[in-house]
């Protein structure tokens, strides 16, 4: 870490973050004790802006291995939580989270699959879970004797956690710790939010030649109306992923070099040149960072939450452009073409496509 500090371009930010930095101060402290530093030090301290901030910095400085943040913070979060648990409701967690979901979140990882939005969902299907079990003792009720009626009732008392409930009765059946329990089927929902032709060509053009909007608006904009990319895989793009030859501009996504319009090519080629600045120490210590939208820490993209955010600022929503994206695609693509393009499954584009068909008619009709 001390090499890194020294070998900054230019020493003023080192020199003014180690004044007034909490990272800094954190740093002292942790370099003051006596065990080495690793990443199971830092996950036993609070995990605030500080210690994220703190890791980050130590594994740009190559101090620590990267790793995946997403599955670490399930690891952490079940590993704080099942100790809290009654020990007849840990006997039936434990394996479910442990040798289910986290075994199956480590397999995505090494796939690089796993994102932010993964990790709240696989915690949110354990945190369900619990409270199913915490509901089946507060009726006195035992897991093996449950019965459909009993289960149906907690499902109309709990509906908000009929899909989080899901993953946790399937394993159940399956390892016959409860007998058969069916959960009702849902119908497929299909977006209802979409924009005009009109509205969505106009903000396609402001995207690309809107140059009072902020540069990283214009590129997720873009991007979001061109290919329906949702804006949690526009941030994990990499700077590694574009390319430029005689031909023109290339994005690669999920595996598909896909051309690009010109000025979203400059647009991008731009942003790789002189990306968004984050913190002084961020700059001095991560001048070339993997991500196509750096963010705060160094080496981490933007929040995806927070770009969410900033178009809708800017008035260039994601849902309903992304909505009309995917008709735009379906409609003039093959569906097997569309799942590897967008990164859907066979299944989900096979559906928009029929859907496409079914009511694209009626909706420009209503809409025009």
């Amino acid at each position: 870490m001390t090499d890194a500090l020294v070998s900054a371009e230019n020493p003023y930010p080192v020199l003014g973050w180690l004044r007034r930095s909490p990272c800094a101060k954190a740093l002292a402290q942790l370099a003051g004790r006596a065990e080495p530093l690793t990443h199971e030090l830092l996950d036993a301290l609070p995990q605030g802006t500080t210690t994220r901030h703190v890791r980050s910095l130590l594994v740009v400085a190559g101090v620590l291995p990267e790793r995946n943040e997403h599955l670490a913070r399930l690891e952490r979060w079940v590993t704080h939580t099942l100790p809290a648990l009654p020990g007849h409701q840990a006997i039936v967690i434990r394996p479910f989270a442990e040798w289910h979901v986290v075994r199956d979140a480590r397999r995505r990882a090494v796939r690089d699959r796993y994102s932010n939005g993964a990790a709240s969902g696989d915690i949110n299907d354990i945190q369900a879970a619990i409270r199913f079990l915490t509901w089946l003792d507060e009726y006195e009720q035992q897991l093996g004797s449950l019965n459909q009626e009993e289960f149906d009732y907690w499902l109309t008392s709990y509906p908000t956690q009929r899909v989080a409930i899901d993953s946790f009765i399937r394993w159940t059946t399956t390892r016959r710790l409860t007998g058969p329990l069916e959960l009702p089927k849902r119908g497929r929902t299909f977006a209802v939010n979409f924009q005009t032709a009109n509205e969505y060509d106009q903000q396609l053009r402001r995207c690309l030649n809107d140059t009072t909007l902020p540069r990283e608006v214009r590129i997720v904009g873009a991007l979001v109306r061109l290919y329906a990319l949702p804006v949690t895989k526009i941030t994990e793009i990499t700077t590694d992923r574009f390319h430029q030859d005689d031909t023109g501009s290339y994005l690669t996504i999920d595996r598909h070099p896909v051309l690009l319009p010109p000025r979203l090519g400059q647009l991008i080629k731009d942003q790789i040149a002189q990306p968004r600045t984050t913190t002084r120490m961020s700059r001095a210590l991560d001048e070339s960072s993997p991500y196509l939208l750096p963010g705060n820490f160094p080496h981490r993209p933007r929040n995806p939450r927070g770009v969410g955010n900033l178009l809708n600022h800017h008035g260039l929503p994601v849902l309903s452009a992304r909505n009309t994206a995917m008709i735009e695609a379906v409609t003039t693509l093959p569906p097997i073409v569309i799942a590897d393009l967008f990164g859907l499954h066979p299944a989900t584009a096979e559906a928009w496509a029929r859907y496409a068909n079914a009511s694209w008619t009626q909706y420009l009709a209503a809409r025009m």
